[in-house]
């Protein structure tokens, strides 16, 4: 069983508190929900996630899977049968990290840490992923600035997050579901009164694929581009950092 690393994630800040707070809180459940809620149509988007980080040139190298939660993202690459590098996967609540322990096989190092702060050296990895975690980053650009930090130069980052599908029918399906029902699913399941009340509340400012786009180049990365997955629900960004 591989060992976690703590230190003090402590953002000294009320949003950051309280997202720690909750995923902390409701880890026992975390994997359940994950599966359950999204009708185990999330294992797909990690694949795809992993398919277009260009780890096949850079296989025995270092990479990063922040706001790893119990770590399916991290394992998604770790586990591919030509994979022969290392996953660090970093995360601020430390019950998720310990709720996925189990899991982890010897090429993921778990390491508790912020995204705003990560506890690396600069241009250390080879490629990042962060999978529904960006939308929880207090400070996005510092965030994006922050994983462009660690990156080294020609390396990739890929973003899977949540999204509104452009449809209109959709979009109100979707949100009639994200909105109403996920809530209370959410809330019977992980026994956590506000934790999927939160989930819908994050999304609703958060910036569209555009505005994503726009952000990640102005911390440096090019060759910006998206897709959009399962009737655009879910949006996977993948940039370039020069």
């Amino acid at each position: 069983m591989a060992k976690i690393s703590e230190s003090d994630p402590s953002s000294g800040n009320d949003v950051g508190d309280k997202v720690r707070t909750l995923f902390s809180e409701i880890a026992p459940r975390y994997d359940l929900l994950n599966h359950l809620l999204s009708l185990n149509i999330d294992r797909s988007w990690r694949r795809k996630a992993v398919e277009l980080l260009g780890w096949q040139d850079k296989r025995h190298g270092y990479f990063l899977d922040t706001c790893a939660g119990t770590f399916d993202l991290s394992l998604e690459l770790a586990r591919r049968p030509d994979f022969q590098g290392t996953v660090f996967a970093t995360d601020f609540a430390f019950p998720m990290l310990l709720e996925g322990r189990d899991k982890l096989c010897d090429s993921v190092k778990p390491v508790c840490g912020d995204s705003l702060r990560l506890p690396f050296l600069d241009s250390s990895f080879d490629g990042i992923t962060i999978g529904f975690g960006v939308r929880n980053l207090s400070d996005l650009e510092a965030g994006f600035n922050e994983m462009a930090r660690v990156l080294r130069p020609g390396a990739r980052l890929v973003v899977l997050e949540f999204t509104y599908p452009p449809n209109k029918i959709l979009r109100f399906i979707y949100q009639l579901y994200f909105h109403k029902i996920l809530p209370i699913l959410g809330s019977l399941i992980s026994g956590h009164p506000w934790a999927y009340t939160y989930l819908p509340e994050s999304l609703k400012d958060f910036p569209d694929p555009e505005e994503l786009a726009s952000l990640m180049r102005n911390s440096g990365f090019g060759n910006v581009h998206w897709q959009l997955l399962t009737g655009g629900i879910v949006s996977i960004h993948v940039g370039v950092y020069l």
